[in-house]
């Protein structure tokens, strides 16, 4: 789940950064904080060949642009329990058995045992699942390999946070924008909460845009923080938001609010559009949201008339039954209000001309296409696989450019869910070796049983890891990766921006750690095909990207912070937009095309279940936690030693809970342990539960993965039809039935007895 930071460039060229006396004895760098997937520009200062300090930027544009977890860095990759060497299970799969290997013994193995699969089982039979945090992006070299040996088999957990937004924007208007904060005039958070220590420069693009004026509007179940700071706030029911939008839409429609020659001009199908939207009055939109009628016709009107305004992206919308009628919506309003590609509305940002993308690298054209048919789920799930991409290859040629523009690595992917069962025996073939970079697979998607009983399926399981996660406990490999202080990086944000900014390598990785880049390598070199990656090293990598500007790696590093073109508005004038029709497909076509609806819609729940009278939603990160990670960490578990399940006052009473006992919440697909947060910010009948929690200092192995068994909100997350949406195929994390449990006295106070957070 990465984004970029929408910065200015104008601003950027303009700003000057403050010029601090050097320490005696202390080398800083200029580097990009990838604890989290926001990248923020920070210095790091060294003493002796190793990072002592991270600090805020310099610049004033970056300054206050760091939170805890990045402060912490140093402390926590210095860790004891860091996996500085790889290492070989000796005992069965899962028994937490190892044996120190050098990198030559182990990639010389895993590249026999990868060929012997691929012979027997075709080169399909080979999955990879990466991510995005301390590891980095794998520079689209995984992909290149992939597409090169034959395989379409990539997932990400990107599948569920930006990655299939980039994908599903795509069937609007033929990419996916970046808001420019800096001049909008309204702002429109959909359960996006972002806070202080929590996406931090969205937070503080998100104030500095209020004191200048702009309006907030929020819409969440929860009174969160920016609820409280919005204008408006709307707190609509989990997984409602399509319904929302279609009463927006209703509103503007009605009260002719749209931009009326944009839409003439610039749109296909809004007659249909608009008959369908028809189907929603405000009432109806009520029911679906609980919202006031009033309020929903107010923001509709703040929202149309205050412009021009941004929706920002939201992981909240990307998880749900209706996520692509939602993500639709969203892009159609961008587009009806006439706030596409206008400054201070939704950029379109594309490459930038003198740098070589990842999108290139990844050479996506090297994978036949009777390979390409073969990506697990795109039969039945295509929207970001390559069967649903496919009809905009022609039309990103002619806008873009480039004819696989993988946006966020999230539009060429397999279907998770159809990935794991084919890896369980339980799909059109087998998938028999599965690769992990940086993704705690096990916690990171929905059914945890499945992938648990996929691993243990595998002939082949290497994972690349700084701690010995409960993925890396069923692997027959754990390789050390370096961290982000370790390492140069280059980074457009994952293509979603045409600016660049390089980050500096601050020390050397400890041990045998070794970056992405050399993982990929090594295994090129073992597979035979030395010539996928030529590269010497990955500056030299860089190097060869950055050709086109004239400077080396070095050089961009120290001449700028930020490299890139001043801003073009209203592209879509000389290019048209890059679908098939060349307009913004408000009936998509190839959806159409596709069998699926051309409109969006809105799937209302599934009949209530008396057994589990509750809701949940889960996917919410503690500000001390990115992901899965940082739970080793004493300073971080500290301020987050347990997991919390937040609930109303009303449900607490109900079902007669008490603050910071522990319970069980259960579903039919799961049940988990955690302990009990009474807030007045949550509604009634809703339940919060946390994303990710594992205990490290737990017992280690199959049947315990350090407490990811007792914690993890993954057994609690279905896939099941009723549970997924219907063109991606993710699943439904925002109103999910469940149950509280008491538990025994003795349980619970084994649980309360049984804290020991690793020092």
């Amino acid at each position: 789940m990465p984004s970029p930071v929408p910065y200015d460039p104008q601003y950027v060229a303009d700003a000057k950064p403050v010029i601090r006396p050097q320490k005696a004895g202390v080398t800083t760098r200029k580097t990009i904080c990838q604890t989290c997937d926001i990248a923020c520009s920070v210095v790091t200062e060294s003493k002796k060949g190793r990072v002592v300090k991270v600090r805020s930027s310099d610049n004033p544009i970056f300054r206050d642009n760091i939170c805890m977890k990045g402060i912490v860095a140093p402390k926590a990759f210095a860790h004891p329990d860091r996996i500085l060497h790889p290492l070989k299970r000796v005992g069965e799969r899962g028994s937490g058995k190892w044996e120190r290997v050098s990198w030559d013994e182990a990639m010389a193995d895993i590249g026999q045992r990868l060929k012997a699969i691929i012979a027997e089982h075709g080169p399909e039979a080979w999955a990879v699942s990466t991510s995005q945090w301390n590891t980095a992006t794998d520079h689209g070299l995984g992909r290149r390999i992939m597409n090169h040996i034959g395989s379409p088999n990539w997932i990400s957990g990107v599948a569920l946070c930006a990655g299939n937004t980039a994908a599903v924007n795509r069937f609007t208007y033929g990419w996916f924008p970046m808001g420019d904060f800096n001049n909008t005039k309204c702002i429109v958070l959909m359960g996006h909460n972002p806070r202080r220590h929590s996406w931090t420069p969205m937070f503080n693009f998100i104030r500095s845009a209020q004191a200048r004026g702009a309006k907030l509007i929020m819409m969440d179940p929860r009174r969160s923080s920016n609820a409280e700071a919005a204008d408006i706030w709307l707190p609509l029911k989990a997984g409602s938001d399509a319904a929302m939008l279609f009463g927006w839409l209703k509103v503007i429609f009605d009260e002719k609010l749209y931009d009326k020659k944009f839409v003439k001009n610039w749109t296909i199908g809004f007659d249909e559009l608009k008959a369908r939207v028809d189907e929603y009055p405000l009432e109806r939109v009520a029911e679906l949201t609980g919202c006031d009628p009033e309020m929903i016709a107010k923001s509709a009107r703040l929202y149309a008339t205050e412009g021009p305004a941004i929706i920002p992206w939201t992981p909240i919308t990307d998880m749900q039954r209706n996520s692509t009628s939602a993500i639709r919506l969203q892009g159609i309003l961008r587009a009806v209000c006439g706030y596409l590609d206008v400054p201070g509305g939704e950029t379109l940002q594309g490459f930038h001309p003198d740098v070589v993308p990842e999108s290139t690298i990844e050479m996506h054209e090297k994978l036949a296409e009777e390979q390409k048919a073969k990506q697990l789920g795109s039969d039945t799930h295509p929207a970001f696989t390559y069967r649903g991409q496919a009809a905009f290859r022609e039309p990103m040629k002619r806008v873009w450019g480039h004819e696989y523009p993988n946006q966020i690595t999230g539009c060429y992917m397999a279907n998770p869910s159809a990935t794991f069962r084919a890896m369980a025996g339980e799909g059109q073939y087998p998938v028999k070796a599965f690769f992990t970079l940086g993704n705690n697979t096990v916690l990171s998607y929905a059914n945890m049983p499945l992938i648990i009983k996929a691993m243990m399926n595998q002939d082949l399981v290497v994972a690349y890891e700084h701690h010995m996660t409960p993925t890396a406990q069923l692997a027959d490999y754990v390789l050390p990766g370096d961290s982000w202080l370790e390492r140069p990086w280059l980074t457009d944000a994952f293509g979603w921006m045409s600016s660049y900014r390089p980050s500096e390598k601050s020390m050397e990785p400890p041990g045998e750690a070794l970056s992405t880049f050399e993982f990929w390598k090594r295994l090129s070199n073992a597979l035979d095909r030395p010539e996928i990656v030529p590269w010497h090293d990955l500056e030299s990598f860089y190097d060869e990207r950055l050709k086109g500007s004239g400077m080396t790696f070095h050089e961009l590093a120290q001449e700028t912070e930020m490299f890139f073109d001043k801003p073009v508005f209203r592209k879509y004038e000389k290019t048209g937009f890059a679908t098939p029709s060349g307009k913004v497909e408000l009936k998509s076509s190839v959806l159409e095309d596709l069998g699926f609806d051309p409109l969006p819609y809105f799937r209302e729940d599934p009949a209530g279940d008396a057994e589990y009278p509750l809701r949940m939603f889960t996917g919410v990160r503690e500000d001390a936690f990115f992901q899965t990670s940082q739970r080793q960490v004493p300073e971080m578990r500290k301020r987050s030693p347990e997991p919390y399940l937040f609930v109303s006052p009303a449900t607490a009473k109900a079902n007669s809970l008490v603050q910071d006992e522990w319970v069980e919440v259960e579903n039919d697909t799961g049940k988990i342990s955690i302990k009990v947060a009474i807030k007045d910010s949550m509604p009634d009948g809703l339940v919060r539960i946390p994303h990710g929690w594992w205990k490290p200092e737990m017992k280690q192995g199959a049947g315990h993965l350090s407490g990811a068994l007792k914690f993890s909100d993954a057994q609690l997350c279905r896939d099941d039809d009723d549970y997924l949406d219907r063109e991606q195929g993710i699943p439904h994390l925002k109103g999910v039935p469940c149950r509280i449990n008491k538990l025994a006295s003795a349980e619970s106070a084994s649980l309360a007895a049984g804290i020991s957070v690793t020092t």
